[in-house]
């Protein structure tokens, strides 16, 4: 149940595999027997992709459930003596783990052996309970839900072009300046800030260009930025260290975006983990104000 739970989620035979640190052959073996016992198809194969048939989704909804509870069942026994095992699951953000969150990870399972760590980087805002993910990662505003937040810090935006461009445009005064300059544009904020900023007197004005690349990742962009393509509204995890090399420039530095918030979420539960714990108390440590790539002209 679990290894087809895994190949749902992830997509592939091999990913989940993967995830149980056995081979492909084993846990294609595994799906077989369950099919088998069950007397249903649940997945059908072909040689590119794998796609649940509709036994195969009604069937996965209850998997997770179940899954779900004996996960919360075994943390429930080990809570009992405060026990810093086991696998836990983790998302966040595809560019801040990318670059961030290796260390951080890397540190938390040296000072907890026993601890195996499932990541995954997303940017989307996914359901912690049918995804059976114990630990989130979140930039922005986050809805009301039964989710416990603990804002780690704050999110600082910045509109940056290559100095080579803006020798060449001339640097803008105003935000309407900006209007018909081509913009580079992430196109996948869950619920990140329009191109908006604020004057020293909170006025708010919303630039007005054209946008000629939109990427589903800010790293794409910022190397687009770099190499002269335009202008790049985006976080200063991804752009201080441009900023401080030099690569990149601000661009209406009197101006200001509102900030979002860099939260860790979990499941509300009437106990907590003492892994799930020991993470988020590790985030908190370790992902705390002020940030290494915030410059002094950042915050």
């Amino acid at each position: 149940m679990a290894v087809f739970e895994a190949t749902a989620r992830t997509g592939s035979i091999a990913g989940a595999a993967r995830a149980f640190d056995m081979t492909p052959s084993r846990a294609s073996k595994h799906l077989a027997a369950l099919e088998a016992e069950l007397g249903v198809l649940l997945l059908k194969r072909s040689t590119r992709q794998l796609t649940l048939t509709p036994e195969g989704e009604a069937y996965l909804q209850r998997c997770r459930r179940i899954l779900v509870d004996v996960r919360e069942a075994d943390d429930e026994a080990r809570s009992q003596t405060g026990t810093i095992s086991g696998t836990l699951r983790v998302t966040a953000p595809v560019a801040f783990g990318a670059l961030h969150l290796g260390p951080v990870v890397a540190a938390f399972l040296q000072k907890h052996p026993r601890v195996s760590l499932q990541f995954s980087l997303d940017d989307r805002y996914g359901d912690l309970h049918a995804d059976a993910v114990d630990v989130a990662l979140r930039i922005g505003r986050l809805a009301n839900s039964s989710l416990v937040a603990r804002r780690l810090g704050a999110c600082r935006m910045a509109l940056c072009a290559a100095p080579g461009y803006v020798a060449a445009n001339g640097a803008p005064n105003v935000p309407s300046d900006l209007s018909g300059q081509p913009l580079l544009a992430f196109s996948e904020a869950v619920s990140g800030p329009d191109w908006t900023l604020r004057d020293a007197q909170g006025d708010r004005y919303r630039i007005e260009g054209s946008t000629r690349v939109s990427a589903n990742n800010v790293q794409v962009l910022a190397a687009a930025a770099v190499a002269g393509a335009g202008f790049v509204f985006a976080p200063t995890f991804v752009l201080g260290p441009l900023l401080r090399s030099g690569e990149l420039v601000r661009i209406l530095p009197n101006y200001h975006a509102d900030p979002l918030d860099i939260s860790v979420v979990y499941s509300t539960r009437t106990y907590l983990p003492a892994t799930v714990r020991a993470f988020v108390d590790h985030l908190a440590e370790t992902l705390a104000e002020p940030f290494a790539w915030d410059d002094a002209g950042d915050a």
